[in-house]
């Protein structure tokens, strides 16, 4: 597709940048993505829980930028799909400016509107994986934080095996 002509009217620019658009918004929410997951993992590979005193803390810790990634998984499917419906809208708008019904044009529109679906997808999917991923790491770093608290707090004679 070139650029719209002089004097051409928003369904034609729409036309000639929908899929620009669609893949400038997805791959900027994958590169974000990348990016926090990379960070998380590496901050979750390294922190040392007993350095908190409070579950509070904690918990702010090692939850900070997942809300991130699972807005991105949770919405890019409905980039996708707008880029879809985007699609449609066009090539319908072509089938009726050009007054017949050509099969392999149809199709050919449709085809490429459907791909703005499937890399919403593409984006989503890895997301929640890691979302969830992460969201375990956090739980069980949590789970030895508590744990550790409760040995300390009961002292040595909890720790000791209870004699037969």
């Amino acid at each position: 597709m070139g650029d719209p002509q002089p004097g051409a009217t928003s369904l034609d620019y729409l036309k000639a940048y929908l899929d620009y658009a669609i893949l400038g918004v997805l791959g900027a929410m994958s590169f974000v993505m990348v990016f926090y997951v990379i960070e998380r993992f590496l901050y979750l590979g390294h922190v040392d829980p007993a350095s908190f005193r409070s579950g509070h803390e904690l918990d702010i810790a090692l939850t900070r930028h997942l809300t991130i990634i699972a807005t991105i998984g949770a919405n890019a499917p409905y980039v996708g799909l707008l880029g879809t419906v985007l699609g449609i809208l066009i090539t319908f708008h072509d089938i009726g400016q050009s007054g017949s019904i050509e099969t392999g044009s149809v199709m050919l529109g449709l085809a490429l509107a459907l791909k703005a679906t499937a890399l919403g997808l593409l984006v989503a999917i890895p997301s929640l994986i890691f979302y969830n991923a992460l969201l375990r790491r956090v739980e069980v770093l949590t789970a030895h934080w508590r744990a550790a608290r409760e040995i300390a707090t009961e002292g040595p004679q909890a720790t000791a095996e209870p004699r037969r």
